[in-house]
């Protein structure tokens, strides 16, 4: 199960964020090579154009980035939470339930065609292997000081002036999905020397905040408006109740930001962006919402939309039962846009994509083999009718390629992934373009598109977080 329980939660002692910079060699976790295909040589990715790119490209360029030697960390602010508004109102609760209309049903692992296509493709990325962000045996013989991870899971990736930076989230205690024991991280190296790696732990369980204690950490993610600052993004629990913590890290500066609440907004009310805050700002607006449980997620994925004269950054959102669609400006303050208004079993992740007036949908659902394929129309508010895809587990993800959309999808059993061509004038005739197994776990997918080729970054058995790519001519239209 991709979730734990809610448990009693270790307290530790209060820590600061720790910088390890040294040697991460790929020997011994680099895939073997299982083919006689030839790896390609790696050229390094051009930034994404703007007009087909899931963040926005800069107005002027940042200043080249480099490895710096030493990061600097901003003293911690104080009186950071707010109190959540209109605590008197009652939510009301939406249940769940099996679709009973769809538009088609897409099973890609029937598909010969694709199979065949995914089976050049996982030779590719196993040829075109980059990195592993994890702390390993070989990375510690350079830091004795620091501990083997056990667990490794989640990861978010972005390429700016030939560095790679990446989020995950680490177990160094027990090889176990567990909050409790986890710690939130950024990593980054050189593109062409990745060797050259820098780990920030950015908080653990036992980190006091503000006064509070962090008794849990999980999905921690990365976003950007421009190329010199990142928002580094994750959840925690704080003394007990789930938020959405942030930090910045300035690329130019070599500095991170102190620690902060996300906030949560819909309509007049804004509050902290926590399982409490979510609950009252929709209960304020009389907007019915799924069961909420466990921790609480924001998407990695940003696609833009002008609106007003202003830039609006889309993504999902999701707890348990609950999905969303959320906006933001300024990626602090997350705005409700949305939930499907049909019967779903949706759960967890939600994969969110807009283009023009519409907002591409895509999320897994509990206790069947189906996630379920959307859009949203932003100037009718309605939705269009779900395309059904089998063998859907996971975190999925859209990609836009020569003006095509295209669904990332992560199957059942943890071992590939599945790309479909989405048909934006009828998701019901979406088809399957390619099933990739790995043959060495691949799950939780992200994707990013540079010039032709798209870079995947992925868990392996909760192991490795891994970035590879594949060239995108020899798969898609």
């Amino acid at each position: 199960m991709r979730r734990n329980a809610l448990c009693s939660l270790l307290l530790l002692i209060a820590a600061v964020c720790v910088v390890s910079v040294g040697c991460q060699k790929t020997e011994e976790t680099a895939i073997p090579p299982e083919t006689t295909a030839p790896a390609e040589e790696t050229s390094k990715p051009a930034e994404p154009e703007s007009e087909e790119t899931e963040t926005a490209a800069p107005e002027t360029e940042a200043p080249k980035a480099v490895i710096p030697e030493k990061i600097l960390f901003a003293e911690p602010e104080k009186n950071i939470f707010s109190k959540a508004q209109d605590a008197q109102y009652k939510y009301i609760t939406e249940p769940g339930g099996q679709i009973t209309q769809i538009s088609s049903y897409i099973q890609p692992h029937k598909d010969e065609a694709a199979r065949k296509l995914g089976d050049k493709c996982a030779i590719e990325m196993r040829a075109n292997f980059i990195a592993d962000f994890e702390k390993n045996p070989v990375y510690l013989r350079n830091h004795p000081e620091d501990t083997v991870d056990k667990m490794v899971h989640v990861s978010t990736f972005t390429i700016i002036n030939d560095v790679i930076y990446m989020t995950y989230y680490a177990n160094t205690g027990t090889d176990a999905e567990d909050p409790s024991k986890q710690e939130a991280r950024f990593a980054f190296c050189p593109y062409d020397d990745p060797e050259n790696m820098t780990i920030i732990r950015l908080q653990k369980v036992g980190d006091k905040l503000d006064g509070k204690t962090i008794t849990g950490v999980y999905d921690t993610i990365l976003m950007h408006k421009d190329n010199d600052v990142l928002y580094l993004m994750w959840t925690a629990a704080v003394d007990g109740m789930y938020y959405r913590l942030y930090c910045t890290y300035t690329i130019s500066t070599a500095t991170i930001g102190p620690i902060l609440p996300n906030r949560f907004k819909a309509g007049d009310i804004t509050n902290d962006f926590s399982s409490k805050g979510i609950i009252q700002a929709l209960a304020a607006n009389s907007i019915p919402i799924k069961s909420l449980w466990s921790d609480i997620g924001i998407m990695q994925k940003l696609t833009t939309r002008e609106e007003n004269g202003e830039t609006w950054y889309y993504t999902g959102a999701y707890s348990g039962n609950f999905n969303c669609i959320i906006k933001s400006r300024d990626l602090i303050t997350w705005e409700y846009v949305a939930d499907p208004d049909f019967v779903n079993q949706s759960v967890w992740e939600n994969a969110v994509y807009v283009l023009d007036n519409k907002v591409y949908y895509f999320v897994r659902q509990d206790g069947c083999e189906q996630g379920f394929l959307t859009a949203y129309d932003l100037t009718t508010g309605t939705w269009d009718t779900p395309a059904l895809i089998r063998d859907a587990q996971s975190r999925s993800d859209f990609i836009l390629y020569n003006g095509e959309l295209y669904l990332i999808h992560a199957p059942i059993d943890r071992n590939g992934f599945g790309i479909v061509k989405i048909n934006r004038d009828n998701l019901g005739d979406s088809e399957p373009v390619l099933v990739a197994e790995m043959q060495d776990s691949l799950f939780y997918p992200y994707t990013m598109v540079y010039d032709d080729y798209a870079y995947m970054s992925y868990t392996v058995n909760r192991k490795h977080i891994r970035l590879t790519r594949f060239n995108l001519t020899n798969y898609l239209d």
